[in-house]
């Protein structure tokens, strides 16, 4: 089974028409917090920012430049097509080079569902090293990926593998994203388990390395109520007891 490949337009659209209400709540939620708490922070890197939601989301929200970049042309179309931004920069790149940022020169990065979708265990790594190559002394580097010990669970806008079944490490898994009036968009991704991101991260040198994973519980009442009423969406399923993705915290430290 091989991985999907984003650089294909009817995958990229579908994508795009994706409902990420959830994926907002547990996820970027926490990401953006990491970043909007630090006032040190003026800009940042999204690294494999697909159709720019992210990116855009997080430019409208803060004062922060952001370099968003991807692999997939046509995800980049997308995002420059339908979120252009002053703070945002949209930027494709080659060999997860990111040739056009000097080393030390960014003040945090993320990675938002970048190494599911990522099949070689050396090539996360090289990603990461990549990262911190142009991340500042000092600055944080947060990951968010669907929860591997999740796999089966069915959540309320996707299920991640089959329930029941066994997925061993790096092993290939399909995900299914619920789309409203439309088919299930069926991606291919990998199975990495939590302690890969911890033995990787550490490797690779970062530090104060936190793993968070929330669940619906951990949002206060009022707050769920407008994203509710925004988006016209309640619907929840496993997601009050189980933690659909996981985050990671890091830090590059200061070079002695």
């Amino acid at each position: 089974m091989e991985k999907t490949s984003f650089k294909e337009g009817t995958i990229a659209n579908k994508f795009d028409a994706y409902n990420d209400i959830l994926e907002q709540i547990l996820g970027f939620r926490f990401v953006f917090q990491t970043f909007i708490s630090n006032p040190n922070i003026k800009n940042i890197l999204d690294y494999g920012c697909g159709p720019g939601k992210v990116a855009y989301r997080l430019a409208q929200s803060t004062n922060l430049n952001i370099f968003a970049v991807d692999e997939s042309k046509e995800m980049l179309d997308i995002a420059s097509g339908k979120r252009t931004h002053p703070e945002v920069d949209y930027h494709l790149i080659q060999n997860d080079r990111l040739s056009f940022l000097k080393d030390n020169s960014v003040d945090g990065a993320m990675a938002c569902y970048v190494f599911i979708n990522t099949g070689s265990k050396d090539r996360i790594q090289r990603i990461m090293k990549e990262i911190y190559r142009v991340l500042k002394p000092d600055s944080p580097f947060v990951i968010l990926d669907t929860n591997p010990d999740s796999t089966g669970i069915e959540f309320s806008t996707f299920r991640n593998g089959i329930p029941g079944k066994k997925y061993t490490y790096g092993e290939a898994r399909q995900e299914w994203l619920h789309i409203q009036n439309q088919e299930d968009l069926i991606l291919h991704d990998f199975h990495w388990p939590k302690s890969m991101y911890q033995e990787l991260l550490k490797e690779v040198g970062f530090r104060e390395i936190e793993q968070i994973e929330p669940t619906l519980r951990d949002i206060p009442d009022e707050e769920l109520k407008i994203i509710e009423q925004k988006h016209e969406f309640n619907q929840w399923k496993n997601e009050w007891d189980y933690p659909p993705f996981v985050i990671y915290r890091s830090i590059k430290p200061t070079q002695e």
